[in-house]
């Protein structure tokens, strides 16, 4: 049970800025892995592994601008999760998910991959749904 003493304050909550921070790391990189993917298979798509007879088969092109503009997406919301800014969750949130569907059809090309991402993914839309509100200072 936290209580406030003074100038100091403590919540049992408190471990969770710890999560946070490590979420809006884990969006920087989930970004960053996604912008290079994205590059990768718009200009190398031989590169990457095809599978056959894959239900959900796009042109890997068309996968790279999508891993490209995702991992932009995520890179500025995990910059700005680090302020706490509350466009900067709801875009994480909304950002992991469309993550997570995204590597769930990329799993014939890079299954463990994807299943990594997608584990990330999912720590970080609770990190941010957990996360308390910014408090302000007492007068």
């Amino acid at each position: 049970m936290g209580h406030a003493h003074g100038g100091g304050h403590h919540t049992s909550s408190g471990w969770r800025s710890g999560w946070v921070i490590f979420a809006a790391v884990m969006l920087l990189f989930n970004g960053a892995m996604s912008i290079l993917e994205g590059i990768t298979a718009i200009l190398k798509d031989d590169v990457i592994v095809v599978t056959r007879n894959y239900a959900y088969a796009f042109d890997l092109t068309t996968w790279g601008w999508l891993h490209l503009a995702l991992g932009i997406v995520l890179v500025l919301a995990g910059a700005a999760l680090f302020n706490g800014a509350l466009w900067a969750r709801v875009v994480a949130v909304i950002g992991a998910g469309v993550s997570m569907v995204l590597q769930f059809l990329w799993l014939p090309h890079y299954p463990l991959w994807a299943l990594v991402v997608i584990a990330l993914d999912i720590f970080v839309i609770w990190a941010v749904c957990t996360m308390d509100r910014p408090r302000t200072a007492p007068r």
